[in-house]
């Protein structure tokens, strides 16, 4: 049995026996305090659908800084209501919008770090703009990946507070302005996160929860993120003598060889990789946001072409093996030309599955069997990108996917499941509270 099994194993017994035991010593007042839970979860239900609209018609693609701070000024607004101080961080050296942070200082309990991110992956150029409601479903950029785990946090938040246990609680809520682009060097970018994870016993991160076949899931684990780019260089000239002695293969079958040999020789076990966008032509120009351009004719050899795309591994042993592959296929040019590889960007860590990090799902899926939902199991770390998680889990017992459900995240066409913010919501309040006691 493999590390990974093995805690997955882990994960999966600590959370039947979380859900087979009756709840630890507040279990004479659980009821009382489930039931007014939901009941709040569920008077607030049509503010928190009016809410997540709000949120999501506002654009705040990574790189649009006024748009980010504006969704921040809304979460603000919300997290002031319930009691908390809240703080900007600023990002400005960085090329980003603030990090908002939101504190309450209870006298009972664990330190609990609440994460989120407030950016998407939608700029302002992209065509996909509205939010739309289909009966119990709605679509619109990052409405799933998270301003709807955004809204699952709120009402969490709102009904502790209806139910009086919310004054108790010790609770910093972290929300990133960049998680879909981070700024560089990350090491800035995620310092004070860091610093504020050292001090909490635990951490909870409402990226998007996953349901499958009929059962819940959220993640001890998942994988790391490291961009990389391909250059290839060639001789520009008529096509008529492309493959000749003097001419060469141009740039552009340089790159394909490049990623034809990606394709067919990387892959192995928990790694994935790709191809993000790809240019060939002359005059290449690509932006940090994904914006490119390029000119060229059919009848000229291209003088040059780029690709950039992405590696996800599930260690860094990983990581730097397939790097030093990609680097010697890279090497081995066509004819009249040549490629060079650089991995750039934002390198997100891998998140590694822990004990821990296994209790505390534990305890995750103790609190919903205790609202009369079903167990929460473990998520395979393969099945979740990275994310802010990762960043904290190397100091605390941190899960991820407490956040909203739905289909197609970073897709036009993203969608939610309105129907499962309360019951999202309902989970977390009680884990919570549980922590909380």
């Amino acid at each position: 049995m493999t590390t990974r099994q093995a805690l997955l194993a882990l994960a999966i017994a600590l959370g039947l026996a979380g859900a087979a035991r009756v709840p630890p010593a507040w279990a004479d007042g659980a009821q009382r305090t489930a039931s007014a839970i939901s009941a709040a979860v569920d008077a607030e239900a049509p503010a928190a659908v009016d809410l997540l609209e709000r949120l999501t018609t506002q654009n705040s693609g990574s790189f649009n800084r006024t748009g980010v701070e504006a969704v921040g000024r809304m979460l603000e607004a919300e997290l002031k209501a319930l009691g908390f101080r809240t703080r900007w961080v600023p990002m400005d050296a960085i090329g980003r919008a603030p990090h908002l942070v939101a504190e309450r200082d209870g006298g009972h309990g664990q330190r609990l770090l609440l994460i989120g991110h407030m950016d998407t992956v939608f700029e302002p150029f992209h065509p996909f703009r509205k939010f739309t409601r289909n009966g119990d479903s709605a679509t619109g950029p990052g409405v799933n990946d998270m301003k709807g785990g955004l809204v699952v946090m709120l009402s969490a938040l709102k009904a502790l507070r209806a139910a009086g246990a919310l004054d108790e609680a010790r609770i910093t809520v972290f929300i990133t302005s960049d998680e879909e682009a981070p700024g560089e060097p990350v090491e800035q970018s995620r310092r004070e996160l860091v610093e504020i994870a050292k001090r909490s016993d635990a951490t909870l991160c409402f990226e998007s929860g996953i349901s499958r076949d009929g059962r819940d899931y959220a993640s001890i684990g998942r994988r790391g993120f490291t961009g990389w780019r391909v250059a290839s260089e060639g001789r520009p000239g008529h096509s008529g003598g492309i493959f000749s002695a003097q001419q060469g293969d141009g740039a552009a079958f340089e790159l394909s060889r490049v990623l034809s040999r990606f394709h067919d020789e990387l892959r192995e076990p928990n790694l994935t990789y790709n191809v993000g966008l790809m240019l060939g032509g002359a005059n290449i120009k690509l932006e940090d946001a994904g914006i490119g351009s390029v000119a060229g004719k059919a009848n000229i050899v291209p003088a040059e072409a780029q690709a950039i795309g992405d590696l996800r591994a599930l260690t860094p042993a990983q990581v730097e093996r397939v790097r030093q592959r990609m680097r010697e296929i890279v090497a081995a040019s066509l004819p009249g030309t040549t490629s060079t590889i650089s991995f750039e960007g934002a390198e997100y860590p891998p998140m590694e599955p822990t004990p821990r990090n296994a209790a505390l799902l534990a305890r995750y899926s103790e609190a919903s069997v205790a609202m009369g939902l079903p167990q929460v199991l473990t998520l395979d770390p393969l099945l979740r990108g990275a994310g802010d998680s990762a960043f904290v889990s190397p100091y605390v017992a941190t899960i991820t996917g407490l956040g909203a459900v739905g289909q197609g995240a970073h897709a036009a066409g993203e969608s939610v499941d309105l129907t499962r913010l309360p019951v999202q919501a309902r989970r977390a309040a009680m884990l919570i509270r549980m922590l909380s006691r």
